[in-house]
C-alpha cells in the first residue's frame, strides 16, 4: 500500500511538473518552438536544381517554429520570386521584424506565384527573442505547393578603430538594410510600411530596395510610382494576359479557345464551375499537351474527353482547403500538371510545356453550410425563372431581420414574438435589367404545404389584403420588400407560420402585361391569363418557417 501510494504521490508530481512546463510554452514561444532547418527552404534553393518534387508546407499547424541550421537565419522580408524555397510558390514576410519590446506583432505573409509577389497571402505572429533570433507561429498553407522560406541575412560589417577606442569595432548595415538584435545580422528594411514606399496603388519590397507596382489595366507613369490607365494594346500589351485587340475608340482582350475573360477583363482563364454539389474544373487539351493533371491530391487525375481534361472534386475530398473569410467561404485547390511517362489512351504523344499550374479557387457565400456538402440554409430553396431565350433567372423568398432589407436570416429559423414586426422580401439571385415583377399573391400557413387548407392572404391578385401591411419602394424593379405584424394560427400547436408568394415577371416596357396592371382585384385569373403575352413564367415561392415565441 506505501508503494502505491508513493507511485501516486510521483505521478501527481510529474502531471503537475507536465502542466507547468506547458503553461511556460504558452506564454512564452522563445522557450519551445519547433525547428524549421531543411536546406531547400532557403531562398537560395531553385525548385529546378533537385530532381525531386516540389515541396509543400502541409504539416505545419499553427505551432512556434524557428528558422534554423541550412534553412537560414530568419523569414525573407523582401518579395521571393516563384520556384525558390524548393517550392513553386514560396512565402515571405511582408514587413519588417520587431523589437524584443515589441511582443508578439502580426505581419501578413505573401506567396509569389505567376509574377505576383503576393498572390496569396496569411497572417503571422512574430516574436523577437532575448537571444537576438525570431520565432514564427505560422499557419498551414491553405494549397500546394506552398512553403515558408528561410534566408541567410548579411553579416555586417565593423569600421576601423581610429583614435582611442572604448570598443573593439560598431557594425554597419548597407543601405536599405538595419541592424538586427543579435548586433551582427543586417535584416532588410520594408520601405513599404512607410506611406507605402510612395506608390499609388502597389507597393512590392525587395532585397534592399522596393518597387511600385499597377492594378490589372493600368500601367506604372515615367515617375515609377503613379499609375496611368492603359490607352491601348501598344501598351503593355493592353494589359492583357493574352491577347489584345483594337476596336473604334477602345480596346479589348480576347483569350484563346477553351479559356475565358476573367471578372478583371484582362486575364484569361480555365473555365471552373462551382457548385455546392462540387467544383468542375475544364482545360483544353491545347494547354495540357502530354501532361497528366491532378490535384493536390495526386489520386484524384483529370478525365480527357479528346478535346478537354475534366476534373471533379468535392470541396472535402482531393486536398481541397476551405477557408472562411470575412462573409466567404473560400475553397482552394491546385491542379498540377507534369509530364506523362507513357502515351496516354487518348493518343497524347508529345509534350508542349514542361509544367503547368493552375491555382482553382471557389467562393461560396456564407449563407451556405458544411454538412455532407454544402447545402442552403433553410431560408428557401431559390426559384429558377426561364426568361425564353434570356436565360434563367433565379428569385428566393427572403426573411429579414430588420427594415434595411439587408440582413437575411441565415442558419436557422428566426423566432419572433407576437406584436413583432416581420419583413419579408423576393430577392432576384441575378440582376437584370428590362424586367419586372409582380406579386401576385403572398399567403401564409401553418406548414410547409401549399395546398394546406388552412390560408391567410396578405397580398391577392396583386393587391394587399391585409391593411397592416406596407410595401416599400426598391431601387431593383425585379425586388419586392414587405413589412406586416408577426401573426400565428389559431390553436395551440400552430407555433411555426410559412409564407408562400406567387411572382410574375414581365417586360419592363410592355404597357400590356399582367406586371403593369397591378392591383385587379376584381379580374377574374383565368381571364387575365388568357389575355396577358407579356409575363414570362410564374412560380411559388416558399419561405419559412417563423417560429413564434409563445412564452414572453
Amino acid at each position: 500500500m506505501l508503494f502505491k501510494m508513493v507511485c501516486f504521490a510521483l505521478m501527481i508530481f510529474l502531471v503537475a511538473q507536465d502542466f507547468s512546463l506547458t503553461a511556460a510554452i504558452a506564454l512564452d514561444p522563445c522557450s519551445a518552438y519547433i525547428s524549421l532547418n531543411e536546406p531547400w527552404r532557403n531562398t537560395e534553393h531553385h525548385v529546378n536544381d533537385s530532381a525531386g518534387s516540389p515541396k509543400c508546407d502541409s504539416h505545419i499547424n499553427g505551432e512556434w517554429y524557428r528558422f534554423t541550421g541550412m534553412a537560414g537565419d530568419a523569414m525573407p522580408t523582401f518579395c521571393i520570386h516563384e520556384n525558390h524555397c524548393g517550392t513553386h510558390a514560396p512565402i515571405w514576410m511582408n514587413g519588417s521584424h520587431p523589437q524584443e519590446s515589441d511582443g508578439i506583432i502580426q505581419i501578413q505573409a505573401c506567396s509569389s506565384f505567376n509574377e505576383n509577389c503576393c498572390f496569396w497571402n496569411t497572417t503571422v505572429d512574430v516574436k523577437a527573442c532575448q537571444g537576438g533570433y525570431y520565432v514564427y507561429r505560422l499557419p498551414k498553407p491553405s494549397v500546394c505547393f506552398h512553403v515558408y522560406c528561410g534566408h541567410f541575412y548579411e553579416i555586417c560589417d565593423e569600421s576601423d578603430c581610429k583614435g582611442t577606442c572604448l570598443e573593439t569595432g560598431e557594425c554597419h548595415c548597407m543601405t536599405g538594410t538595419t541592424l538586427g538584435l543579435d548586433g551582427q545580422t543586417c535584416l532588410d528594411v520594408n520601405e513599404c510600411e512607410k506611406d507605402n514606399g510612395g506608390c499609388a496603388e502597389i507597393c512590392v519590397n525587395l532585397k534592399g530596395s522596393h518597387r511600385c507596382e499597377c492594378g490589372v489595366g493600368r500601367v506604372l507613369g515615367p515617375d515609377g510610382k503613379s499609375c496611368n490607365e492603359i490607352e491601348g494594346c501598344h501598351n503593355n500589351n493592353g494589359g492583357c494576359s493574352h491577347s489584345c485587340v483594337m476596336l473604334e475608340n477602345t480596346y479589348q482582350c480576347q483569350c484563346p479557345r477553351g479559356l475565358t475573360l476573367s471578372e478583371d477583363r484582362h486575364t484569361c482563364q480555365v473555365p471552373v464551375q462551382c457548385k455546392s454539389s462540387g467544383i468542375e474544373v475544364v482545360v483544353p487539351k491545347t494547354l495540357v499537351g502530354g501532361l497528366e493533371l491532378f490535384l493536390s491530391n495526386s489520386s484524384c487525375k483529370g478525365i480527357s474527353n479528346g478535346t478537354h481534361v475534366k476534373i471533379n472534386f468535392s470541396l472535402k475530398t482531393c486536398g481541397t482547403v476551405v477557408e472562411v473569410v470575412n462573409d466567404k467561404i473560400i475553397a482552394s485547390n491546385l491542379v498540377t500538371g507534369l509530364p506523362r511517362q507513357t502515351p496516354s489512351s487518348s493518343g497524347d504523344i508529345i509534350v508542349r510545356t514542361s509544367k503547368l499550374l493552375i491555382p482553382v479557387t471557389c467562393e461560396f457565400p456564407r449563407q451556405y453550410l458544411v454538412s455532407d456538402g454544402y447545402i442552403p440554409n433553410l431560408k428557401n430553396s431559390p426559384l429558377e425563372i426561364a426568361g425564353r431565350s434570356r436565360g434563367v433567372f433565379p428569385f428566393s423568398l427572403e426573411l429579414f431581420k430588420n427594415r434595411d432589407f439587408n440582413e437575411a436570416y441565415h442558419g436557422s429559423p428566426p423566432t419572433l414574438k407576437l406584436h413583432d414586426d416581420l419583413f419579408f422580401g423576393i430577392e432576384p439571385v441575378v440582376h437584370v435589367d428590362g424586367l419586372q415583377t409582380l406579386v401576385e399573391s403572398c399567403f401564409a400557413t401553418p406548414n410547409s404545404k401549399t395546398e394546406e387548407a388552412i390560408k391567410y392572404y396578405l397580398i391577392k391578385d396583386g393587391c394587399i389584403s391585409d391593411e397592416t401591411v406596407k410595401q416599400f419602394t426598391t431601387d431593383d424593379d425585379l425586388a419586392k420588400h414587405y413589412q406586416v405584424p408577426v401573426f400565428k394560427f389559431v390553436g395551440k400547436d400552430n407555433k411555426e407560420v410559412f409564407l408562400h408568394c406567387s411572382v410574375l415577371v414581365c417586360g419592363s416596357l410592355d404597357e400590356h402585361s399582367r406586371c403593369a396592371q397591378g392591383c385587379k382585384r376584381r379580374m377574374r385569373r383565368s381571364l387575365w391569363e388568357q389575355e396577358d403575352t407579356g409575363h414570362l413564367d410564374q412560380h411559388v415561392l416558399t419561405g419559412g418557417p417563423i417560429i413564434l415565441d409563445l412564452d414572453k
